[in-house]
């Protein structure tokens, strides 16, 4: 039997712990196991069993909560990969990849200490013992603490501790009074979280017998329950109009029975679209399917970029070939960039493959996650759907992996791990033989780039099905309009009069404005000054319908200002137009039009985006503005005219990736025009006419603008031809953030890196971020090995000048420099 095992915790530290085995339990390597750390309890994976004795005196564990592996060898050799890779904690990574957060329940107990016991003497001498006291002070809140616990511990033969939860909710103590006594030594905290089952249930009452006497209110109660088959949700029957204690005098009585029952996982209420199997593949997509397949069936590694252009029927090639995937007994994951397109997707997986799919992503609930993540690992869905945590989904005998949309920011994780699923996809494929299909209208320059260098087999999907044509687009020069009507307006009269010819037609707009809130900037003209955040250098924007100015970065609430709060002046102006301005906008040009918006603060949570989608795929709606949520993936097919609206405006931020981003929304927003039978039309504003990126979008040529883009990057040394890294140090004290930038500029200096090219340190392009005072250096190497090795040796460096590890970010291939 092992004496030791090595256990990664979820803490921003670079190693494991190594706790004592205790003889009456046996951890398995890949389980979690309870273990005290510090002053509380915390679940590990274990990943070591080992009689190596330490230096120093150890813990032992306090309990194992798995009977089988929770990470199998391949889900702990991915994990260590994105640890090495990234340069994250262990312990952080299998946290991220295990959405099990809601089978833990953290919990306190306390327990009245001899200190305590002599205070409460004390007292009772005085004549003020704790019973006696009503008045709410904190002094008689202590007593009450003291008396309690004192008679509960005469109370029971073992001196179990109380509870927090019942100790306060019996003398209605705070929990800042409760750390009072525990820094006085009157009363010691106790952790005991533990395991908890997180299966979601529901509460039936059934009718087991009418043949009773009953009054007014339990006559409504069975009545309620014959009308419905004898079984109606408690949460139902409470909402009728009879007391509370009604219910339970009928369970009493044996009238009625309270059972509970699983709830059944929902997949989406999303309106599936026609089946892509009632249509007959193109010869492409044929071609398409048949290299898929012939990878899978190889049983062997291999990358796939499949390049197709918008309406080309990539979708119908994936769902294809997870079909025989299926069918061959296999599983397979199928990774989308936000949750709005989850519902579709998932509306047509279970439309092909009916209770074999499963929905991974962070608009469920932790029990919808945690029942998700079991129905996967116990086999009973091989098919599994969700954004970029999907990628660690426990399936069995793992075939195919694709990535549509593979372009998408929103796959790299912006907090610690900041792994990118799509490289973590190509990654677990390699580890299981499997196929990974990377799928995109506009492919990112560096899975492009590696398809031209046959790392991943290039597949063209070049034409629309049922040969639909690639929408007209027509530019605006935002310039000339300014010019010619002497006022700035957001929405040009080509634009206007193309959305009332397709009102009249009867048919579906969509508008982009990829900017939130009513005005982004409020200015003062007196004094020049702008509301700023006072989290962040960032400036509130004006969101009219809540009447409050937000920080988009760190949610920062402030009122809408009457006066100029720098210099008093009532000269205040709401500078710039959002979405929601867009929106009122509309309204009042097409008052007869159906309109409605799409982003993040119309849509809470899935059900809204469902709702809305599904509104407008039936008709309901006539027109949709929104942020770039609008753009991807979604099939409408009334849908015949995209509006842009600025957004070029992206072409202005010090970022290198600047124009290849504009591309990639031009393109896909364009290719939501024109989807059914009639064509479709664009109409992109910009004050940039002339760059190329906003050219080759309106040509649809993707392969103009890879060319043109990729002889920038090689001048300057940019990916596809180095490897990046973004090193971030920040602290919310100005004069810490300076220093320690300082401190790791002189060892960047004083330390030969051969092969890596280090700029900063410099002020982060958003200097104040969330409190924090930011500063960056820019890594890039050919070599990705050496760029590691000197980011290592610059944490240990770190380390040993006591920088504290979670104040420098270390962000390797980063996507965002800002």
């Amino acid at each position: 039997m092992t004496e030791f095992c090595d256990v990664a915790l979820p803490v921003p530290l670079d190693m494991v712990f190594t706790y004592r085995v205790p003889s009456e339990i046996t951890p398995l390597i890949g389980g979690r196991v309870l273990v005290p750390f510090r002053q509380q309890r915390m679940t590990g994976i274990v990943v070591e069993l080992h009689d190596r004795q330490p230096s120093v005196k150890t813990k032992s564990i306090a309990k194992v909560l798995d009977t089988a592996p929770v990470l199998d060898d391949q889900l702990l050799r991915l994990g260590r990969w994105i640890a090495d890779y990234y340069l994250a904690p262990i312990g952080e990574v299998f946290r991220t990849m295990l959405p099990l957060h809601a089978e833990f329940k953290r919990a306190a107990a306390y327990r009245i200490t001899d200190e305590g016991r002599m205070a409460l003497h004390l007292a009772g001498m005085s004549g003020s013992s704790a019973r006696s006291r009503r008045t709410p002070d904190e002094q008689a809140s202590e007593f009450r603490v003291l008396d309690y616990l004192a008679a509960q511990d005469s109370n029971l033969t073992e001196k179990a501790a109380v509870r927090e939860q019942t100790l306060r909710s019996a003398t209605h103590a705070t929990r800042s009074i409760l750390t009072g006594m525990v820094r006085k030594k009157w009363i010691t905290r106790e952790d005991v979280s533990n395991i908890r089952d997180a299966t979601r249930t529901i509460k039936i009452a059934v009718l087991k017998s009418a043949e009773a006497k009953l009054n007014n209110n339990q006559r409504t109660l069975i009545e309620a329950l014959a009308g419905s088959g004898g079984r109606v949700p408690t949460d139902t029957l409470q909402s009728l109009d009879v007391p509370r204690s009604t219910l339970n005098t009928l369970i009493k009585r044996g009238l009625v029975e309270i059972i509970e029952e699983r709830i059944a996982p929902s997949t989406s209420r999303a309106r599936p679209r026609p089946s892509p199997f009632a249509f007959e593949f193109t010869p492409e997509q044929k071609s398409a399917l048949s290299r898929l397949l012939e990878s899978v069936n190889s049983r062997k590694f291999s990358g796939i970029l499949m390049h197709g252009v918008t309406g080309s029927g990539k979708t119908a090639v994936y769902l294809a070939g997870m079909r025989e995937v299926l069918e061959s007994g296999r599983s397979a994951i199928l990774l989308v960039p936000e949750i709005g397109l989850t519902p579709a997707v998932a509306a047509d997986l279970h439309q092909t493959f009916g209770d074999e799919v499963a929905i991974l992503h962070s608009a469920l609930s932790d029990k919808e996650r945690a029942q998700q993540w079991h129905r996967i690992r116990n086999g009973e869905a091989r098919m599994v759907v969700g954004t970029r945590s999907a990628v660690f989904a426990p399936v069995s005998d793992l075939a195919l992996i694709i990535v549509d949309e593979e372009h998408d920011a929103s796959y790299k994780q912006e907090e610690t791990p900041r792994y990118h699923a799509r490289d973590t996809a190509v990654m677990r494929a390699k580890m299981a033989n499997a196929t990974v299909v990377l799928g995109s209208a506009t492919p990112s320059l560096e899975s492009y780039f590696n398809a031209t260098k046959n790392k991943y087999a290039l597949v063209e999907l070049p034409d629309r099905v049922e040969q639909r044509r690639l929408p007209e687009v027509e530019i605006i020069d935002m310039r000339l309009e300014f010019q010619e009507t002497g006022c700035e307006h957001p929405i040009s009269r080509k634009l206007v009069a193309e959305i009332k010819e397709r009102l009249e037609r009867k048919e579906q707009v969509i508008v982009l404005l990829n900017r939130r809130g009513y005005s982004p900037v409020v200015l003062c003209r007196s004094c020049g000054e702008t509301l700023q955040c006072r989290n962040c250098a960032i400036a509130l924007t004006h969101h009219k319908r809540e009447h409050k100015m937000v920080c988009h970065y760190c949610g920062y609430v402030a009122a809408v200002p009457k006066a100029c709060v720098h210099c008093g002046s009532e000269y205040v102006y709401f500078l710039g137009t959002g979405s929601e301005k867009l929106e009122e906008l509309l309204h009042g040009m097409f008052p007869q039009a159906r309109i409605a918006r799409l982003d993040r603060d119309t849509v809470r949570g899935h059900e809204d985006f469902e709702r809305t989608l599904n509104a407008l795929d039936v008709g309901e709606l006539d027109l949709v503005v929104g942020t770039q949520m609008i753009a991807k993936g979604h099939d409408i097919h009334g849908v015949t005219l995209v509006g842009v609206v600025g957004a070029d405006s992206a072409l202005g931020l010090p970022d290198f990736r600047a124009a290849e981003r504009t591309f990639q929304l031009l393109t896909q927003v364009a290719g939501r025009a024109g989807r059914g039978q009639s064509p479709g039309k664009v109409i992109l504003q910009t004050y940039f006419q002339d760059h190329y990126a906003v050219q080759y979008a309106a040509r649809h040529d993707f392969a103009g603008f890879y060319e043109k883009e990729l002889r920038f990057r090689s001048w300057m040394h940019y990916p596809p031809y180095s490897a990046l890294a973004n090193v971030l140090i920040r602290s919310e004290k100005l004069d810490e953030a300076l220093e320690w930038s300082g401190e790791l500029g002189k060892w960047f200096e004083q330390t030969r890196h051969e092969g890596v090219r280090v700029l900063g340190p410099a002020a982060a392009p958003i200097l104040r971020l969330k409190r924090d005072y930011r500063y960056h250096f820019v890594l890039k190497s050919p070599s990705r090995e050496k760029l590691n090795s000197t980011l290592r040796a610059m944490l240990a460096h770190a380390a040993a000048q006591k920088i504290p590890r979670t104040q420098v970010i270390v962000d390797v291939d980063a996507l965002w420099l800002m």
